[in-house]
C-alpha cells in the first residue's frame, strides 16, 4: 500500500502494523545509468517485498515514499550528485521514521546506498531505543553478489525495473572505463575517500554482465529476503520500553 498514492483513510481503515521507507542516494552511477539508481532500486524492492507479503499473508504493509539524498559526499566530484552531511541525514531520517510510527509501529528502511549503511543502523537503533517504534535497515543488495557501482547489480535491476533510463548506447564506454575495485587498499585501509580517486568515469564493474534477465532474479531475490525480515520483524518480542 503506497502511501503517496493512498488517502489518509485508506491508511486509516488499513490498521497496518508494518511500514517500509525506501532509502537512497542521487549521484553518479557512470555515464549509462541514472543518477538516481539507488533510491529507484530501493522503491522498486520496497514494493516487490511490500506486494509478495500482501498476497502471502492478507495484510497491509504501507509503502512511504522514498528519500532520495543521502551520505554520498565520496561522488561529489561527479557532476548532478547531492549528498548531506551524516548528522543531516540521520535527523531527517529519524523524523521521517517517527512520524511513520504513527501509522505502524515496525518498521523497516529498504536501503539502496553503501554510503548509508552506518548511518541508518544508528539512526534505527535510536528511533527503536526511544520507543518510537521497532525499527530495522535492510540493504537490499547485501542479498547479491557482484556488486561494485554503476556496474552489473545495479545496472541489471534497472535494466529490469526502469530500462528506458538506461543509456544503452553508453554501456561499452562504461565497462572499458570502469574500475575492478571499489578503492586503494593497503593493510585493510581504503586510501581513497572519493570515487574519482579510482574510477575516471564512476564504474565499478563490468555492467554488460547485468542484463534484465538478471535484474528480475534480482528483484525476486531480495523481494523474498524482505519478506522473510518482515515476518521476522512482525513476530518479534520486544522488549519492555
Amino acid at each position: 500500500m503506497h502511501l503517496a498514492d493512498s488517502t489518509w483513510t485508506d491508511v486509516d481503515d488499513a490498521d497496518a502494523s508494518l511500514a517500509l521507507l525506501p532509502v537512497g542516494s542521487t549521484e553518479q552511477h557512470g555515464p549509462h545509468a541514472p543518477l538516481g539508481t539507488d533510491f529507484i532500486t530501493a522503491e522498486a524492492v520496497a514494493g516487490a517485498g511490500a506486494e509478495r507479503y500482501e498476497a502471502a499473508h492478507d495484510e497491509p504493509v504501507l509503502v512511504a515514499p522514498p528519500v532520495p539524498v543521502g551520505v554520498a559526499e565520496e561522488h561529489r566530484n561527479f557532476a548532478g550528485t547531492l549528498w548531506v552531511p551524516e548528522n543531516t541525514f540521520r535527523a531527517y531520517v529519524g523524523d521521517v521514521l517517527r512520524s511513520l510510527a504513527a501509522s505502524a509501529d515496525r518498521l523497516v528502511v529498504v536501503n539502496g546506498h553503501g554510503g548509508n549503511v552506518a548511518a541508518l543502523r544508528e539512526t534505527c537503533a535510536r528511533v527503536t531505543r526511544d520507543g518510537d517504534a521497532y525499527t530495522v535497515p535492510f540493504t537490499w543488495f547485501d542479498v547479491a553478489s557482484g556488486m561494485g557501482h554503476g556496474g552489473p547489480v545495479e545496472t541489471a535491476l534497472v535494466r529490469h525495473v526502469a530500462p528506458e533510463l538506461v543509456h544503452e548506447d553508453r554501456v561499452e564506454a562504461a565497462a572499458e572505463g570502469a574500475a575492478d575495485g571499489w578503492g586503494e587498499w593497503v593493510a585493510g585501509v581504503n586510501l581513497a575517500y572519493d570515487s574519482d580517486e579510482f574510477t575516471d568515469n564512476g564504474v565499478v564493474g563490468d555492467p554488460r554482465e547485468g542484463d534484465a534477465a538478471r535484474g528480475e532474479r534480482l528483484l525476486e531475490e531480495a523481494g523474498g529476503a524482505l519478506v522473510e525480515l518482515l515476518e521476522r520483524v512482525r513476530d518479534r518480542d520486544l522488549p519492555d520500553r
